[in-house]
């Protein structure tokens, strides 16, 4: 009886045992935004001020080969999908390029499935229409400012770096104090809730700065007194993500959970700034195909994995190679269906394994352009070699700073290298004319909000809203002005919708033909977008123009802050691309909102 006993209670235990270890680890991940790898005390910066980060490193694997695009939404596409930036309909940052593909899996949407709670704090950049949002992306818990930063076209009007308005869950909430901090508090009282809950949870924490405008509070700038008025800006951006994830680290462990977190840090491509200080001996910054282009930090650490002292990987990683790694170490498992186009590198970050990591090529690019163009801003990257654009090679295990370029001497390298490209865009090239198209008239989202940032054209749209205020209406080389620009739009259902067209955001309350007066500047070395004096534009007319083809026109009455359309649209795909005729000819109407009326 009492062997029996003890029998019972040892398989009671073995399953308890079992079960803990058996629980899945946390995840918390932040990306920070223009800041490269030499921005970091850790990495040798003499001048930035990251203790928190640097005591990370201390503690973490880190990638010190680690590549991404030269760009803010390519690298978050690769990063959350594990798939190559130009196959996921993501090869820029503004013209309908960044909206991640409709058809891809994010892994926000893998660790729901799994049961986890997800979180997405800050920056998004990969749509603000369904369905790109990130709650439509598996993320359960959403509070995100609009577009590729704050005070861009499809952010709150008038938002700045401090006491914005964001978006929570898809509602309008008023938030006090500076924008990473509330990113960060936010993030924080999602971690607190899952831990008291016993939950599982992801955290993506993506903050918009360093990026510009560079805004930051008082005592960050004084930090960095003596140093010109960006670099200190710059610098005190970054010491204030420092304080946070020093912040979070200390939430998870007084939540008792720090064991138990996979936590992350690495940014998104080279700096914007810093390259003027340090840039740990690398060529480029962001957007070059160099490696100070796309070469950033990645730290991970993990108590419960064995993963808590320095380790360096001097493998070739890349940002493709995340969402597997993520996979593997949480035992979250894997989409039927897809394939990545990285691979895991678990046992890389193990320091307690011995890895015989295979050769391989990766590839970073910069686009920046409506359609993708063969070999633009590229470097097809080996352990060894790095070909930029195609034609320049570089030993980067003797000569890091690519300053001597050797494709001459080693033919048969640069044609290897050039074979893997031209496999890879063969590959790539038919999905290309695969145009992400925001949905009208789905049942989630029957009002939806159109911006100039999403223009699909040749030139650069009005992307910011210091752009939307001065309403430039240059046209060299025209007699008069025209609009080339137009939304990719999909009509899920039949039915009629109102199209109605604002030259100015709904939650302006401005006229069509107002001026507005210049808003406050805040903190910092730069000034915010608002500052720029809104110009009226004297429209006369507003018109309908679906398809190139004008559908109906009205006239615009002084006080109207929109002029409406009613039309039948039969389920398939548009270009929509309504104007105000002006004096100088017409002007796109940065603002529409269609409605589903059925």
């Amino acid at each position: 009886m009492i062997q029996s006993l003890r029998i019972c209670l040892l398989t009671v235990g073995l399953f308890v045992s079992g079960s803990l270890a058996a629980a899945p680890p946390n995840v918390v991940f932040v990306i920070s935004d223009d800041q490269g790898y030499g921005d970091l005390g850790c990495t040798g910066n003499p001048i930035a001020k990251t203790p928190n980060i640097d005591q990370l490193a201390s503690e973490s694997s880190g990638l010190s080969d680690y590549h991404v695009a030269p760009t803010c939404s390519p690298t978050r596409c690769s990063l959350l999908t594990g798939h190559w930036t130009n196959r996921t309909g993501v090869w820029h940052t503004i013209m309908g390029r960044s909206m991640l593909r409709e058809n891809e899996v994010t892994v926000g949407q893998m660790f729901a499935d799994a049961g986890y709670e997800t979180g997405m704090f800050g920056k998004w950049h990969l749509g603000d229409n369904y369905p790109y949002r990130p709650e439509d992306r598996g993320f359960t818990e959403v509070y995100r400012h609009g577009g590729g930063g704050i005070g861009q076209t499809p952010d709150l009007w008038d938002n700045a770096y401090f006491d914005g308005s964001y978006f929570h869950n898809g509602k309008i909430v008023p938030a006090k104090g500076y924008c990473t901090d509330v990113f960060f508090e936010q993030a924080g009282a999602f971690i607190s809730r899952c831990a008291k809950q016993q939950k599982p949870f992801f955290a993506y924490i993506s903050t918009n700065a360093p990026h510009k405008p560079l805004h930051c509070p008082p005592k960050y700038l004084r930090m960095y007194e003596g140093q010109s008025e960006n670099i200190a800006a710059f610098y005190g951006m970054i010491t204030n993500i420092d304080d946070n994830v020093g912040k979070t680290r200390r939430l998870i462990e007084e939540l008792g959970i720090a064991d138990d977190t996979i936590f992350v840090f690495t940014t998104d491509n080279g700096t914007a700034s810093g390259a003027k200080v340090f840039n740990a001996g690398m060529r480029g910054g962001k957007g070059s195909p160099y490696e100070g282009g796309h070469r950033v930090p990645f730290f991970l650490h993990w108590p419960a994995g064995g993963i808590t002292k320095q380790h360096d990987v001097d493998q070739l990683t890349h940002a493709v190679d995340i969402v597997p790694t993520l996979l593997e170490m949480t035992g979250v498992k894997k989409p039927d269906g897809v394939t990545f186009d990285g691979v895991s590198i678990a046992d890389l970050l193990d320091p307690a394994k011995d890895v015989d990591f295979p050769e391989r090529f990766v590839i970073s690019d910069s686009q920046r352009v409506r359609d993708p163009i063969k070999w633009r801003s590229s470097s097809v990257m080996s352990q060894q070699y790095r070909l930029i654009n195609g034609k320049e090679l570089y030993d980067i295990t003797t000569d890091p700073g690519q300053k001597n370029n050797i494709a001459k001497d080693n033919p048969e390298v640069v044609a290897s290298m050039r074979e893997f490209y031209e496999q890879w865009w063969a590959e790539l090239k038919p999905t290309f004319s695969q145009t992400t198209e925001i949905y009208l008239g789905h049942p989630e989202h029957p009002v939806v909000t159109l911006t100039a940032h999403d223009w699909i054209q040749k030139v650069y749209p009005p992307w910011h809203q210091g752009a939307i205020r001065e309403a430039d209406r240059k046209h060299p080389g025209a007699d008069k002005l025209t609009h080339e620009g137009h939304w990719a739009v999909k009509v899920i259902q039949d039915g009629k919708y109102q199209i109605s067209l604002r030259r100015w955001p709904a939650e302006s309350g401005a006229a069509i033909n107002a001026s507005l007066p210049a808003g406050e500047n805040v903190p910092g070395a730069t000034v915010a977008f608002r500052t720029v004096t809104g110009n009226a534009i004297g429209a006369t007319e507003a018109v309908l123009r679906i398809n190139d083809k004008d559908l109906d026109r009205k006239p615009v009455s002084g006080d109207a802050e929109e002029v409406s359309f009613v039309t039948d649209l039969k389920q398939g795909s548009y270009q929509l691309a309504p104007v105000f005729q002006i004096p100088e000819g017409e002007l796109g109407a940065y603002y529409v909102i269609v409605t589903h009326l059925d």
